[in-house]
């Protein structure tokens, strides 16, 4: 079977006051996408169904399963009637090591901790970033969320799907991957920069949501120092970024944002110092 397209076109009517009118709109698709190591389900999501195989890479270094993509013995991608099958086979010690540590994340595309059967996975330890990273201008950070804006296709014909873009100090965003879940779409940007051999230490990630605590604990597990977002962060969130050294702005939207933390990375200009 081929995989479904990512959206498809459906009648509605719109209603104004005093009229209404048939309309055709374009709705993103979603299905349920296994991820499968070993020849065993470990997570399903539901999700937009394009990229998945950056989407299994992705959710593989996010979620500790693999620390490289070196230990991805293979990634083959599986259509069936009712969805679509990621199988994995790895490398025969990170094998071991996820039997001891399965979860199931069955369940909405809205939340990325479903299933975790204890406190402490869900709250992991994360390593630190302190001395890694780019320095990027106001300048940068302020147009970030703008410049991503170029790089979702499928939202300028849906309005209903996330963004994450990679963003590199001179170049603005480079890369990006869109999907109806924002943890789905983070997943999926990098598992694409590991395959392309991308270094997330080498730039920025750029969110259309809000950070909860799950975009930063993938954004510290793919080892990128800065995390931008056109939304709010939450607290605890926000202690996560400021335990791992992970620089974090919110609420970039054209000319402005916050900084909440590290701003180390945040280049001095003259108008600055002045």
């Amino acid at each position: 079977m081929t995989l479904p397209p990512p959206f498809g076109a459906t009648d509605a009517t719109h209603h104004r006051p005093g009229s209404h009118v048939a309309v055709t709109r374009a709705l993103p698709e979603e299905t349920a996408i296994a991820m499968v190591y070993d020849g065993t389900t470990h997570a399903v999501m539901m999700a937009t169904p394009a990229d998945v195989q950056d989407f299994a890479v992705g959710f593989s270094l996010t979620e500790g399963i693999v620390t490289g993509l070196d230990q991805i013995a293979t990634c083959d991608v599986i259509a069936h009637p009712e969805g679509i099958e990621a199988q994995m086979w790895l490398a025969e010690d990170r094998g071991a090591q996820l039997a001891a540590r399965r979860r199931s994340l069955a369940g909405p595309v809205g939340c990325g901790l479903c299933g975790i059967d204890s406190i402490e996975a869900a709250v992991r330890s994360l390593p630190s970033l302190a001395g890694v990273g780019p320095t990027l201008t106001v300048d940068e950070i302020a147009a970030a969320t703008d410049s991503l804006r170029g790089w979702q296709p499928l939202h300028d014909r849906t309005r209903a799907v996330h963004a994450a873009g990679f963003l590199l100090p001179g170049q603005g965003v480079v890369l990006a991957r869109e999907d109806v879940g924002r943890h789905n779409a983070l997943d999926k940007l990098i598992g694409a920069m590991a395959r392309q051999g991308i270094d997330p230490a080498q730039g920025a990630i750029v969110l259309t949501s809000r950070v909860s605590t799950e975009m930063v604990q993938k954004c510290v597990m793919a080892g990128c120092a800065v995390l931008i977002a056109v939304s709010a962060p939450t607290l605890h969130a926000l202690r996560l970024a400021e335990g791992a050294g992970l620089t974090l702005a919110a609420f970039a939207r054209g000319e402005g944002f916050d900084l909440f933390c590290h701003p180390q990375r945040l280049r001095a200009e003259v108008s600055d110092v002045a």
